[in-house]
């Protein structure tokens, strides 16, 4: 019997996480575009990463439902779409007498692409027999970090070289990524998520208390994520009097870097860690790194802190990804698809609890970021729950 070569699979998922990063990164880029060029008013941006966001969730929760999902086809779906949504966006606001329909068209198309990359990229790598998988699934989920690295300094780079007005040739190259990674998909060995079954259901899945530990898990390690990177690029202009091209390559930009940075090195050297424990006091330097850049008067200080959340919340995403599908071998699709959609609510509410808690603190990032310190102590608590429940054998 030959030999499968794996190799191709696990390319194809990295790239398919830079394709996530792309589509999730490069349209905040051009909202200032937008504004200028179409005449669309800075608050009505707030939609694009609203539809973007509600796509993914239903897109998230109609995997979940589904046992049957043949994973092959699902995730060369996944390529297209997100492709026909990036260059979608080059062409479709132009035929329409409200720009913004064209845009929101483009966003949904390639949202469904991220969510379907999201939820089968990782089941994929896990059913490969691969010997470390905790570490190649910490290595899997660095490649979002080190796509969104890429998307923000390519853009800036090329718009630098090339002018703003050239966004949308931009947009049909970043567009090539997900179309040559058709390829890799369709060709790569996928094995089956789980052996002789469909793996369980949905309402089997929700019907297990231990289940819902890990849900709320995901919650605040979406949160705890999310919070801090979507509001790097606001914190390092405010705090720091920076224009935007630099805010973006101090805040987001770095705080990706960290966090890639943190998953890289995991995947290398985590196969003789304890990846609960791990997590744990990674929980908690991220709590203190919260605090750090919430309460400190000086804004490198507090800059430095917001970096050094991203090295913290690494291992999270990926790590409860891990700690689950080991606690629920039999869990399938519908497993990593409602992990998934826990990780988009915590994504969803955690930058939006920021916003508000800066609109009421007299528009102060850092009162926001105080207040949303509390998700890396939920996401602790979580897992000493886990640790406990773990050996009385519930989970």
């Amino acid at each position: 019997m030959t030999q499968k070569d794996y190799s191709k699979t696990k390319l194809a998922c990295y790239l398919g996480f830079v394709t996530q990063a792309i589509v999730a990164n490069f349209t905040p880029l051009l909202f200032l575009v937008f504004h200028r060029e179409y005449d669309i008013p800075i608050a009505t941006m707030a939609l694009i990463p609203t539809v973007f966001y509600a796509v993914q969730l239903v897109t998230d929760f109609l995997c979940a439902k589904f046992r049957k999902i043949d994973y092959r086809r699902s995730i060369i779906v996944s390529e297209v779409t997100s492709a026909l949504g990036l260059v979608g966006l080059a062409f479709l606001p132009g035929l329409f007498s409200s720009p913004m329909v064209g845009i929101l068209i483009s966003v949904c198309v390639y949202a469904v692409g991220s969510g379907l990359i999201e939820v089968l990229c990782s089941p994929i790598i896990e059913a490969c027999p691969f010997p470390n998988k905790e570490g190649m699934m910490s290595l899997l989920h660095s490649f979002y970090c080190w796509g969104t690295m890429g998307v923000i300094l390519g853009s800036t780079l090329f718009f630098a070289l090339f002018g703003l007005e050239n966004w949308r040739i931009l947009a049909c190259l970043w567009a090539l990524i997900p179309l040559y990674n058709i390829i890799n998909f369709a060709t790569c060995p996928i094995e089956p998520i789980v052996q002789g079954s469909d793996g369980m259901s949905m309402s089997q899945l929700l019907r297990n208390k231990g289940f819902w530990l890990f849900l709320i898990l995901m919650v605040a390690v979406g949160a705890s994520e999310s919070s801090m990177a979507q509001w790097t690029s606001a914190f390092a202009e405010a705090s720091l009097g920076v224009d935007k091209a630099v805010g973006d390559l101090a805040g987001p930009c770095g705080f990706a870097f960290f966090m890639g940075i943190g998953r890289f090195w995991y995947g290398k050297k985590g196969q003789n860690m304890d990846l609960r424990a791990y997590m744990t006091w990674a929980g908690v330097l991220c709590f203190a790194a919260y605090l750090v850049a919430s309460l400190s008067s000086n804004p490198i200080v507090s800059l430095a802190g917001c970096m050094i959340s991203g090295l913290a919340v690494a291992i999270m995403w990926p790590g409860s990804i891990s700690l689950t599908s080991a606690s629920m071998p039999g869990g399938g699709t519908a497993l990593f698809a409602l992990l998934a959609l826990a990780g988009d609510v915590g994504g969803t509410f955690g930058p939006s609890l920021v916003g508000i808690c800066t609109k009421s603190g007299g528009d102060d990032i850092q009162s926001g970021l105080l207040a949303a310190s509390i998700f890396p102590v939920i996401l602790v608590t979580c897992l000493l729950l886990i640790k406990r429940k773990r050996r009385k054998g519930v989970v």
